[in-house]
């Protein structure tokens, strides 16, 4: 877990904000936002709800608003409303007078929880005592900078949603054998689309009190990836019953999902891939073009309130928004800024320098790939 700076006792307490009017919350934080000037950065995941990202001077995913923040020369506070892991890369890649501040830090990802280091050191060491140096470990963005570090030092990278394809080809052009976490949907469908049998492929249960005999899969030989029981608790929610109900409702519709859902979701769908991808094939579409989107219900709405030209829903009719992402709010937001203004900084996320360094290793080995930042889309066959 990253550092956390105590804001002192002369900090102003959040219950103070909490009680206050929507409006006022609104208007507020314009002014402190603008009496804090080009000191200030807010970025705001595309997750977010409409009341938080009406303020967000970027907005984007993890990885982009982490290198936007770094390149923001005057500013002093970077604001990311979203969640822990996502507050961790920006202070990793941030620059050396720049301080990093979560506004809830409940905001937290459950996907991101379901890899701690000692789960994932265990797993590792007996993946290397069955399988020997042949295998290279990548880590989805979605995890903890603890996780970024141990694959920085053992010669491993991270990967996002749009460059996994890029990364596990750098990969196994250097290893013979994956092992990937903590989402094991992405690297399944990112594996299968680029022709790995499933045969090929294993879980790794985390969980199981008997590793070696749950994971027997894991340590035979033809396996080139293993895979992190982990999953993102709202993509995991879309299903296969759903897209074939969205085709009989409307045989012209297309399916757009992320592949953090699961397989058989993705195969079913017509295109696959990352939030920015998602985003890009809503904008580039021809109006009247209609659109049923397998992701977070807030990046749906906000497509559909963007885009009136084209028919735009969920898949999932009754979907709830990711409950972590959901705790930044506008009153917490309010909170930090007006206790920048006083000179207090709450909540400011602190990676190790001992994690930092090795995490940021994997952070730019990833960056330094070609073609990294390319979405890679999965059509269905």
């Amino acid at each position: 877990m990253s550092g956390i700076q105590d804001a002192g006792p002369q900090a102003r307490p959040f219950a103070d904000f909490a009680v206050l009017p929507e409006a006022e919350i609104r208007e507020r934080v314009r002014t402190a936002k603008r009496a804090l000037g080009s000191r200030l950065v807010i970025l705001g995941h595309h997750y977010q709800r409409e009341s938080v990202i009406e303020f967000a001077d970027f907005r984007g995913d993890s990885l982009k608003l982490s290198q936007l923040a770094a390149l923001q020369q005057q500013a002093e506070f970077i604001v990311f409303c979203g969640v822990h892991f996502m507050a961790e890369s920006a202070d990793i890649l941030r620059r050396p007078r720049q301080s990093v501040i979560l506004p809830d830090l409940r905001a937290g990802c459950s996907m991101a929880d379901m890899a701690g280091g000692e789960d994932v050191e265990e797993a590792w060491e007996r993946l290397v005592a069955a399988h020997g140096d042949t295998l290279l470990p990548v880590t989805y963005m979605n995890s903890t900078a603890e996780l970024k570090a141990f694959c920085g030092a053992r010669g491993g990278v991270v990967c996002t949603s749009s460059n996994a394809r890029a990364v596990l080809e750098w990969a196994w052009e250097r290893k013979s054998r994956v092992f990937f976490f903590p989402d094991q949907h992405l690297g399944r469908n990112t594996a299968f689309a680029m022709g790995v049998p499933l045969a090929h492929m294993a879980e790794w249960d985390w969980r199981s009190e008997d590793l070696d005999g749950a994971n027997a899969p894991c340590y035979e030989a033809d396996r080139r990836l293993i895979l992190w029981r982990g999953f993102c608790s709202v993509h995991t929610k879309f299903t296969k019953q759903e897209v074939d109900e969205a085709r009989a409702e409307d045989p012209a519709v297309k399916v757009l999902v992320h592949p953090e859902c699961p397989f058989d979701v993705v195969r079913s769908a017509d295109l696959a891939g990352s939030t920015e991808f998602i985003i890009e094939q809503v904008r580039q579409a021809a109006a009247g073009t209609h659109w049923v989107i397998g992701t977070e219900i807030n990046l749906v709405r906000r497509l559909a309130l963007e885009h009136p030209e084209q028919r735009v829903r969920s898949l999932q009719k009754s979907v709830c928004p990711c409950v972590t992402m959901n705790r930044i709010d506008p009153a917490h937001l309010l909170w930090v800024l007006e206790n920048l203004l006083e000179g207090h900084l709450v909540n400011v996320v602190q990676v190790p320098e001992t994690v930092r360094h090795y995490a940021k290793v994997a952070l730019d080995r990833m960056l330094s790939l070609k073609g990294s930042g390319t979405p890679g889309p999965m059509a269905r066959d």
